[in-house]
């Protein structure tokens, strides 16, 4: 799900290869990391520490041999680092509590390098950088802006830091029912296409199902709700800080079936078997570029992980193309409802094809229905 071309991957380390910056010889930290070639010319694998709650790109950097750790890992550990490389997300709150992290995670005399795209935030997040802790210089190219701090020696606002240090912390929302945080897809309210998905939502499902890209775990919160039948959802997202949002919130439900949590690329396709598979898919990647790809990938996943019979319901908005995939993977399709821009689609997987069974006492072929699998 990674670009091929990362403008901003490559002009963060243009300060580095024109000479702005030197790289040090010290541990480097490398907070919402993504791999690529420019990270591959400047550090080691002994060096570089990356911290990547998103699977997909936490997968590309180990498959290179980077070292991969979580938020709360780097919470555990007292290793500061001579320098801090930062690649912002979009979502300001969530931005801000990053470049606090990333100046406490600084050793005396680092620095903290960041770069965005102009049109994910660029000149915003200059901004608060220059006013937490001032700039060292900037360098605009590929669209994007790089940033970064001169050598920090404790200069910086520590109050500010204090303050935008916990903007992304998870908080109730919705009178209390779910608890969230900046920067999870719809983080502090119900998607509207969700809501449309949950509206028509039949009670009959039953059994093991799925939920594919559960987010904080809004839909499969409503399916353990609404269908009695249910005994066993498993829930599938590629966001790490999300899967841990939607754990919590689950278990304030109780344990009315059982609950499997997978923090994972559905794209790479999944390995059990249900009955019914719940859905929302992404059609954009962090970095905001648009690819229902991403969405028909979960489609032709879901036909291959329910048994036959089995239903997938999926909301998409109205214009993605998804209808090719839908006929080619399932037997039946129908539009169950539309409403402002989402379509929410019932697809049920073929039964299996009548096999030919043999008895002792004919060579005529009968023909038996084929059970689930």
């Amino acid at each position: 799900m990674a670009a091929q071309h990362d403008a901003p991957l490559e002009t963060l380390f243009l300060p580095f290869a024109n000479g702005a910056l030197s790289w040090p010889a010290g541990p480097v930290l490398f907070l919402r990391a993504r791999d690529g070639w420019p990270l591959r010319e400047h550090a080691q694998p002994a060096q570089l520490v990356c911290e990547q709650s998103f699977r997909p790109f936490a997968d590309a950097l180990e498959a290179s041999g980077w070292q991969v750790r979580d938020e709360q890992q780097l919470i555990d550990d007292t290793t500061r680092y001579a320098l801090v490389l930062v690649l912002p997300p979009r979502q300001r709150e969530e931005a801000r509590a990053l470049f606090a992290r990333a100046l406490a995670l600084a050793a005396p005399g680092g620095t903290v390098v960041a770069c965005q795209h102009n049109n994910e935030g660029a000149r915003s997040g200059e901004s608060d950088l220059q006013s937490l802790a001032g700039l060292g210089g900037k360098l605009t190219k590929n669209h994007c802006r790089a940033y970064w701090t001169a050598p920090l020696n404790g200069q910086h606002d520590v109050a500010l830091a204090q303050r935008w240090a916990s903007l992304d912390a998870p908080r109730a929302i919705l009178g209390g029912r779910f608890q969230s945080r900046p920067g999870i897809f719809a983080w502090d309210r119900i998607d509207p296409a969700s809501a449309l998905l949950v509206e028509q939502l039949p009670a009959d499902l039953a059994g093991v199902g799925a939920d594919l890209g559960s987010g904080f775990g809004y839909l499969s919160a409503e399916v353990m709700a609404r269908c009695p039948g249910v005994t066993a959802l498993d829930l599938y997202e590629a966001e790490g800080r999300a899967l841990a949002l939607a754990r919590a919130n689950l278990a304030a439900l109780g344990k009315p079936a059982a609950l499997n949590y997978h923090w994972h690329d559905v794209t790479a396709g999944i390995e059990g078997r249900y009955d019914f598979i719940v859905t929302n898919p992404p059609f954009h990647t962090p970095s905001r570029a648009d690819r229902p790809d991403i969405g028909q990938r979960f489609i032709a996943v879901a036909a291959e992980a329910l048994r036959p019979g089995g239903r997938m319901w999926l909301v998409a908005n109205r214009h993605l193309p998804y209808e090719q995939i839908l006929n080619e993977s399932f037997g039946q399709v129908r539009v169950a409802a539309e409403r402002d821009g989402f379509k929410l689609i019932e697809a049920t997987k073929a039964s299996r094809s009548p096999t030919p069974v043999r008895t002792p006492r004919s060579t005529e072929p009968t023909w038996g229905r084929g059970g689930r699998a």
